[in-house]
């Protein structure tokens, strides 16, 4: 009997290497056999699969339209394979373990890398996958156990996952370089009555909160720009297309002298919360917990940075919660 079903990798090696090569002579030499082995490979491939897959010219191959057809589909089980290899390579190189992280896109500059490097600092073996996610695909990605630890801004319950909380601050104003604002130490509602400014677009928790505040205070803002993430919000900021309020951890990684931004605190509170996630069902390893005391080591250095960025928060301002 001949057909597909007797077709070896064999056939298919051979196939591919010819085709890789552009010859015989190019593909024996690649798979350390003979030119007359490869021509005898070749022929029984196309009497196997009834097809013609090269044209015989003044002794050389000219692949045909069915070979470069069959060439695609061998490439892509090839892909395939290279995968498994390069994960195995992978498991190889990192013995001592593997962590797969996922946090809001607004951690994965502001709080990851650092987290990372004290991980990495005591754990040098260990490989760390970081993936930013948005709400609510990081919650739904942690609730089906996708990874190791999470780390996001809400304490929502999760089926399947525990929250824990890391560290807690007020967002902050960023403000174009040079702007007159920046003559007050802190910035009150009242200071933003008719100014341009940069905002999280209206599905935001965070753009509901500072709406809310505005809406109370009776006061009106010139909405300049809405867009999705805190450092595209600065960015604005910086070509001076308004004022923003933004998580303190963003505006303190994009502040600075040089950097176009600077940063108010206000006399009034939105709070920002950091926890960390860890899925409940998802197979132990031993170094989440490691992983938490950089993240809880990261946030406390941070604290202190913004404390000394900032004039420390006066006592009795007014809380907003949302």
């Amino acid at each position: 009997m001949s057909g597909p079903s007797l077709l070896t990798h064999r056939h298919v090696e051979v196939f591919r290497a010819v085709m890789t090569a552009g010859s015989v002579t190019g593909a024996a030499a690649a798979l350390f056999t003979s030119q007359p082995t490869i021509s005898r490979e070749l022929s029984r491939m196309e009497r196997l699969l009834r097809l013609v897959l090269f044209e015989r010219l003044r002794g050389r191959l000219q692949p045909t339209a069915q070979a470069y057809a069959l060439f695609e589909e061998v490439q892509r089980s090839y892909a395939g394979l290279e995968r498994v290899a390069d994960t195995a390579l992978r498991l190889r190189q990192f013995t001592q373990g593997q962590l797969s992280l996922a946090c809001l896109p607004a951690f994965s500059h502001a709080l990851m890398p650092g987290a990372c490097a004290r991980f990495q600092a005591a754990h040098p073996g260990v490989s760390m996958s970081v993936n930013p996610c948005e709400s609510p695909l990081l919650e739904e990605r942690l609730a089906a156990q996708a990874h190791d630890l999470g780390v996001t801004e809400h304490d929502t319950v999760l089926a399947g996952a525990q929250p824990s909380p890391l560290l807690e601050l007020d967002e902050v104003a960023v403000l174009p370089a040079g702007h007159p604002l920046l003559a007050k130490k802190r910035l009150a509602e009242a200071d933003f009555a008719g100014q341009d400014f940069v905002s999280f677009h209206p599905r935001d928790r965070y753009r509901q909160w500072v709406d809310k505040v505005f809406a109370e205070a009776g006061v009106d803002r010139q909405l300049a720009v809405e867009t999705d993430s805190a450092v595209a919000v600065c960015a604005m900021v910086r070509h001076g297309l308004g004022l923003a309020i933004v998580n303190p951890l963003t505006a303190l990684a994009l502040s600075g002298p040089e950097s176009g931004i600077a940063v108010r605190p206000l006399s009034f509170a939105v709070p920002f919360r950091v926890y960390s996630v860890r899925p409940a069902h998802r197979p132990g390893n031993a170094l989440v917990a490691r992983f938490e005391a950089a993240l809880q080591a990261e946030c406390d250095a941070l604290r202190e940075a913004i404390a000394h960025s900032w004039e420390r928060p006066a006592r009795g301002r007014r809380t907003r919660n949302g």
